[in-house]
């Protein structure tokens, strides 16, 4: 079946994804570049796209620097701690020194933000929360952007980014599909910013049967993000820092509302407290003393690591305490916290809302149960992965520096939001700030003259375009050889190759069924495994249409991001995140040898993996409570 080909041509900034990242990039784009063309390409619709999408209730990266609340400093601090200090502490402080501005700017734009009665600053839910009636949010950053852009590509499936073939590792635009009309689409462009997002559904769900699809991470999230810059050569970092997040049983609602506003708290079965039980242990056992105070009783850092609480969380469970529950028929009680507690879900995870709903289920004398969730790989949230970026000029360290502020290591590729590694708590507004970061330092690449010249062939197009077609092209050929259901010894269908990913990721990389353990052996087999599938991809993958073929390069997002995951699980030697993933085999924190950064590139031509070790600096003093250190003196 033929479909129309369009080519965009000398376009100047092409942007990969429209959640918060491409929506700030497309706006600061059109600021600095007012004659440049700028092409917006989106999977979904801009208006309801990315993590974003259902609405937020607070905006969770915000310092309040005007108010005298915190600075950047102590936000590269607190991320620092909360990442076992893992960090790239350049790439944080650049966007939590501009965060603020565009939370300002959403404020102007009619974003309706909670305020303090008694100070009538914004309203805390915690240190680095504020909170919002952000139903409406996505739509009103979305219209910046569309004012911005040249044109919004709606429904269209980036599958692949096109490479310069005059100059070596420079991009040169990306090809996809409309995911309605299949038409192929090809864009030529000076400089590529991937906003795309991260990776939800690698790794097997709690959730089954009809509730397969409800994950806590935004469920269309394929890991696009990463699979787009790993296919092209870009350096990755940190792609063993998943995470496992903390929510409410099946429905996944976020408990950050309940914790920090509401003043709720956990207990096991038994309504023990039950956290300060396994810190001894795991000071003992895993992480060291540095994390415990003199009598390796409770944790000295405030707040604990994510990491930490799950780690109590998931012992507690094993040892035959469950489940845990959120006491929430306390804070119930006050008809104004009982009311925030429901709003929290009704503005942006209704589904949660619902389930209790349909469950008989009323917080307001029943607490409801609360659950760990399957790992998720997403960097603007809470974890340290994406790609290798370039920082900015004034801050970074020469082996964090080649020239554009988040330019990966391919020339004129450039990264936000979950795209960009080494930068976890940015989230929506840190996400927006990226794109305008990203944005910016395009628009100098290409003033600077290091996109001219730039040449794509024919020859890669139609390359690429038989390449995307390709799972509809198996499934015709080979139809009529179905044996029963959907069986067919030709080839495999997106939904099966699906199950088949999430076994390998749950059973080998650390998910929910072995209680997030994993070892060597177990990974040197997913890899084995993994590369098996990533053959029968390429070669016996089938569409039966249009939104198939979409399910099909989704799923090959998806393998490429957990090949790179497993390569560096099993990269690095030491188990850095428990209560994430543990290496049974080392599940010991090595600071003396694995203080450092991961950092690893696949070839294009031949797939195969280069591990390295990258230098950790610590460029925010130690020292807390607002006064200035070295990074603000510097600025």
């Amino acid at each position: 079946m033929a479909y129309k080909t369009i080519i965009e041509d000398d376009i100047d900034v092409l942007v990969a994804g429209a959640g918060l990242g491409g929506t700030g990039a497309a706006f600061e784009a059109r600021y600095w570049g007012k004659d440049k063309k700028i092409i917006i390409a989106e999977k979904a619709n801009i208006d309801r796209s990315g993590a974003v999408a259902q609405g937020l209730y607070a905006i969770n990266c915000y310092m309040g620097t005007r108010f005298g609340e915190n600075n950047p400093e102590d936000h590269v601090r607190y991320a620092r701690m909360d990442l076992m200090g893992m960090v790239r502490e350049d790439l944080l402080f650049d966007m939590a020194r501009h965060v603020d501005s565009a939370v300002h700017q959403f404020e102007e734009w009619g974003m309706p933000i909670m305020k303090d009665p008694k100070t009538g600053n914004y309203l805390r839910e915690g240190r680095w929360q504020i909170m919002i009636h952000g139903e409406s949010y996505k739509p009103m950053v979305a219209e910046a952007a569309k004012k911005s852009a040249d044109k919004v590509y709606n429904r269209i499936c980036v599958t692949h980014l096109l490479m310069d073939e005059s100059t070596d590792n420079r991009v040169a635009g990306a090809v996809g599909f409309n995911v309605r009309t299949g038409n192929y689409h090809v864009f030529k462009s000076k400089t590529v910013i991937v906003g795309a997002g991260g990776a939800s559904n690698i790794y097997k769900p709690r959730s089954v049967g009809e509730g397969a699809g409800r994950v806590w991470y935004a469920p269309w999230s394929s890991g696009s993000a990463y699979g787009l810059m790993i296919e092209a050569g870009a350096k990755m970092t940190q792609m063993e820092n998943k995470i496992v997040l903390c929510r409410f049983k099946d429905g996944y609602g976020p408990v950050g509302a309940y914790f920090l506003h509401l003043k709720t708290y956990t207990q096991n079965a038994a309504g023990e407290e039950y956290e300060s039980k396994w810190f001894p242990s795991l000071s003992k056992d895993i992480v060291g003393k540095e994390y415990l105070d003199t009598e390796g009783q409770h944790l000295s850092h405030k707040p604990i690591p994510t990491c930490l609480r799950n780690h109590a969380f998931i012992n507690e469970v094993n040892a035959g305490r469950g489940p845990i529950y959120m006491v929430t028929t306390e804070a119930f009680q006050d008809p104004h916290l009982e009311e925030i507690g429901w709003h929290n879900f009704l503005g942006m995870t209704v589904g949660q809302a619902v389930l209790w709903a349909a469950t008989d289920v009323d917080p307001k004398y029943e607490n409801p149960e609360l659950t760990t969730s399957e790992p998720y790989v997403m960097g603007s949230h809470a974890t340290g992965c994406g790609a290798w970026c370039s920082g900015p000029e004034d801050l970074s360290p020469k082996e964090y520096f080649w020239g554009y502020n988040r330019m990966t290591t391919v020339q004129g590729l450039f990264g936000c939001g979950d795209a960009v590694g080494g930068t976890p708590h940015a989230f929506s507004s840190g996400s927006f700030t990226e794109g305008r970061l990203a944005a910016k330092a395009a628009i100098q690449y290409i003033a600077d003259g290091k996109a001219d010249g730039i040449n794509v062939s024919d020859a890669q197009i139609e390359k690429r375009r038989e390449e995307v077609y390709k799972p509809m092209d198996i499934y015709r050929t080979y139809r009529n050889h179905i044996t029963a259901g959907s069986v067919n010894p030709y080839y495999i269908n997106p939904r099966q190759g699906l199950d088949r990913l999430q076994k390998i990721m749950d059973e080998y990389c650390g998910g929910v069924t072995v209680s997030y353990m994993t070892n060597a052996n177990l990974l040197n087999i997913g890899l084995k495994k993994m590369g098996l599938l990533a053959e029968d991809w390429q070669n016996g993958i089938a569409a039966e249409d249009i939104h198939e073929l979409l399910r099909a390069w989704e799923l090959k997002h998806r393998i490429l991001t957990s090949e790179s995951v497993l390569q560096h699980t099993l990269f690095r030697d030491e188990t850095r995140w428990p209560g994430y993933y543990y290496r049974g085999d080392k599940m010991k924190l090595d600071d003396k040898n694995w203080h450092v950064l991961t950092v690893s590139q696949r070839n294009p031509e031949t797939g195969e993996y280069t591990m390295e070790k990258a230098p950790l600096y610590h460029l925010a003093d130690n020292d807390e409570g607002g006064k200035a250190g070295k990074l603000e003196k510097k600025k």
